[in-house]
């Protein structure tokens, strides 16, 4: 087995998995069916890979079983993560599972599974953590008389209401204690599945309680197909926003990321489809590639979309100064240089053009309280 991250997972089971599947080289097409990374190369923590090779028994030549998604269990004794990041504009977050079965090629959440041992390609969408007891963690956090209520943000690293959400509903159950405390929360998805919590959103947002965000990266089935590959398509995203804004629920669309040379003509057409839906807000973020993303980005491009990939790795440079990514803060998710300039131009004018931004209140903090329990003394006054 592999050297452990710094701040290793206690869980054996977890860096068993990781390791026991690390591969330094492409995946078989076949094993890879419906996922979006290309290869599964070990993470930077590991001190040893693993390379496909041919034993002259022709066994390379049999294409492999699909690879299956594996869920497991996260034992975490906390539930809210903390960020001082002075670019992100909200200072805690929920994430129900770790890894994502999106797949999205681009992901920059792909290099937190190094920390547990595992490979930021496949095994990111493949071996999902989920946190069965997030709800009851989520109360006990609320209710510490240390506890200041500002918006708690989900879906901001991995996706809560991914695949796995329909089966393990934490992310449902996460609502429900948010709701009953009067919590603010806003949400960022890229699943029509969050409209299955309309009957709890819908009257938190009467209170200023509840907004979504939902990143809509391209109309075109086939790209979508391509880069998030287990995602809700690009219509079931923009009929999501419908049904959520004609339930009252402020909504925002996200082109997320804006990819030059790929997805970034696409632009207005997203927007004007989100407008029709209903849709008041609207954002952007230029492509980030941190770490391993860079490599499984690159990958990617060169098996789905080869007659494209030189301009876009091209043109990503020229955004960050001549390379693949720059990590400084306000820097990193808008770019800068001429190209990032243009979109940004051209993402300022269809926000006039559609009317989107006009408004923008602040989700309410003054109504958080943490609900009575069994055996608490009624209040007198």
């Amino acid at each position: 087995m592999g050297k452990t991250a710094p701040n290793p997972n206690p869980r054996n089971e977890a860096r068993y998995l990781g390791g026991a599947l690390a591969d330094t080289t492409g995946v078989h097409p076949e094993a890879r069916r419906g996922r979006g990374a290309v290869s599964n190369a070990a993470g930077r923590y590991e001190s040893s890979s693993r390379v496909a090779l041919d034993d002259g028994w022709d066994n390379l030549d049999e294409p492999p079983p699909p690879l299956r998604t594996q869920m497991i269990k996260d034992s975490t004794r906390s539930i809210i993560a903390r960020n001082s990041s002075p670019d992100i504009s909200f200072d805690r977050s929920i994430n129900p599972y770790r890894g994502c079965e999106h797949g999205c090629t681009y992901c920059f959440a792909r290099p937190t599974h190094t920390y547990l041992g595992m490979s930021a390609g496949l095994d990111f969408e493949s071996k999902i953590f989920y946190k069965p007891d997030a709800a009851l963690l989520l109360e006990k956090e609320l209710r510490a008389p240390s506890y200041e209520c500002r918006t708690m943000a989900l879906g901001t690293n991995t996706d809560p209401y991914q695949p796995a959400e329909r089966h393990y509903k934490i992310t449902r159950s996460i609502v429900e204690v948010l709701s009953r405390f009067n919590h603010p929360v806003g949400f960022v998805t890229k699943s029509a599945l969050i409209t299955r919590d309309i009957d709890i959103l819908a009257p938190m947002a009467e209170q200023s309680l509840a907004k979504v965000a939902i990143s809509v990266t391209t109309l075109d089935h086939h790209l979508a197909r391509k880069m998030e590959p287990r995602a809700s398509t690009p219509l079931k995203r923009i009929e999501a926003l419908r049904k959520l804004s004609a339930a009252g629920i402020p909504t925002a669309v996200m082109f997320a990321p804006l990819i030059p040379g790929l997805n970034d003509h696409e632009l207005e057409s997203v927007l004007e489809a989100a407008k029709d839906a209903g849709v008041t807000s609207a954002g952007y973020v230029l492509l980030r590639l941190p770490l391993e993303v860079k490599d499984l980005f690159q990958e990617w491009l060169a098996a789905e979309v080869p007659e494209r990939a030189s301009r876009v790795m091209s043109l990503i440079r020229s955004t960050h100064g001549g390379k693949e990514y720059d990590a400084q803060w306000n820097k990193r998710q808008r770019g800068d240089g001429p190209i990032a300039e243009a979109a940004a131009a051209r993402f300022q004018l269809a926000r006039r053009r559609f009317g989107f931004n006009k408004e923008r209140r602040p989700l309410d903090t003054t109504k958080f309280k943490a609900p009575p329990q069994a055996g608490d003394q009624m209040d007198l006054f």
